[in-house]
């Protein structure tokens, strides 16, 4: 008896389903692996080439050392910024309880309540908590860094064994299908990040410019994290749009200084997203919007902060796995964004 379409997408439904159920109950085990997944395959090019020359010991070292280097260099220009403006931030709180209380003032005036709240509990209180939650944050963050570290290490060694156990299936089809999808992922995830990191720069340049012309404190801090957050798609850049004029604001008491630098931070957003991510990224990325929004909130829904950065990685490694097989191939058809990529074909035995 042949199944129908309808059943074979009612059960492929389902099983999207419960996997998204196991993500999240089971995050603290399985986000650390996908993360380390992730990692593997942009910089497992790097320990292949070295390889032959170093032996596969030295490679693996070289290789780890120079991810960890990067990831630490990353990670101290972050908590850099981070703690320049939570330094600011104290120094200034009266002038900030100041503002929220004119604003809040204003705002009640025109029948608008919005910031009563927050002005009646923002105090020197709520702050110390606000740090304290951080600190325990930063100590979550290097146990995360250091099960993804021995992930990385323990999967960068048995890559090739991996490989090898694929190719030995006795599906051959099957077994090719899978190499090819899984070369093409990690094609797709070192040119995803390479957009995003030239984009990242190219923020964070572009905005420390902007506020030191404006003459906004913290340019430097604002300009780091507007290259760390713009690697999370529309969340980071909503936040980054936000934050120089809330500061403009509490600096200069000015509505209209505030609105002209949030009127200059879309300006760059907005040439930097619409021209320069394309130029890099062409068409190796063509994913839809909608699906790249979808993503984005998905899994920040399911694993926060790294969710965000992960949703659109998942996203491009599901449609390139579908691309691959023909009952799938529909789906990347119907979620890419332009015409459809061309996609090799594999010689059945």
């Amino acid at each position: 008896m042949e199944r129908s379409p309808a059943t074979d997408v009612t059960a492929g439904f389902a099983i999207v389903f419960i996997v998204l159920v196991v993500c999240k109950f089971a995050q603290a085990v399985i986000e650390p692996f996908v993360f380390a997944l992730f990692i593997i395959e942009i910089v497992w090019p790097m320990q292949k080439g070295l390889q032959p020359k170093l032996g596969k010991a030295a490679a693996l070292t070289l290789t780890v050392a120079a991810t960890s280097a990067v990831a630490l260099a990353l990670f101290s220009v972050i908590a850099w910024g981070g703690r320049a403006v939570a330094d600011w931030v104290v120094q200034n709180l009266d002038r900030i309880q100041d503002t929220l209380t004119s604003s809040t003032s204003w705002l009640e005036e025109h029948d608008i309540f919005v910031f009563a709240l927050i002005a009646d509990h923002f105090n020197p209180a709520s702050i110390i908590r606000i740090v304290h939650a951080l600190a325990v944050r930063v100590n979550t963050i290097l146990a995360f860094a250091i099960i993804v570290l021995i992930y990385v290490i323990l999967g960068l060694r048995e890559t090739e064994a991996f490989q090898s156990r694929i190719e030995s299936l006795k599906n051959q089809d099957a077994s090719r299908r899978l190499l090819a999808g899984g070369k093409r992922i990690g094609e797709k995830f070192r040119t995803y990040i390479f957009v995003r990191t030239i984009a990242s720069i190219a923020t964070g340049l572009a905005i420390w410019g902007f506020v030191r012309f404006m003459g906004i404190e913290l340019a430097g801090a604002l300009g780091v994290l507007a290259f760390a957050l713009n690697y999370l798609p529309y969340i980071g850049s909503f936040i980054v749009t936000v934050l120089p004029p809330i500061f403009a604001y509490v600096q200069f008491g000015s509505v209209e200084t505030s609105v002209l630098v949030l009127l200059g931070i879309m300006f760059i957003q907005f040439v930097i997203g619409s021209y320069l991510e394309p130029v890099f990224s062409g068409s190796a990325l063509s994913i839809s919007p909608p699906l790249v929004l979808l993503a984005v909130v998905l899994w920040t829904f399911m694993w926060g902060a790294l969710g965000a950065f992960l949703g659109v990685p998942l996203a491009i490694a599901a449609l390139t796995l579908c691309e691959q097989f023909p009952s799938t191939r529909w789906i990347a058809d119907l979620l890419s964004a332009g015409p459809p990529e061309s996609v090799p074909t594999i010689q059945t035995s």
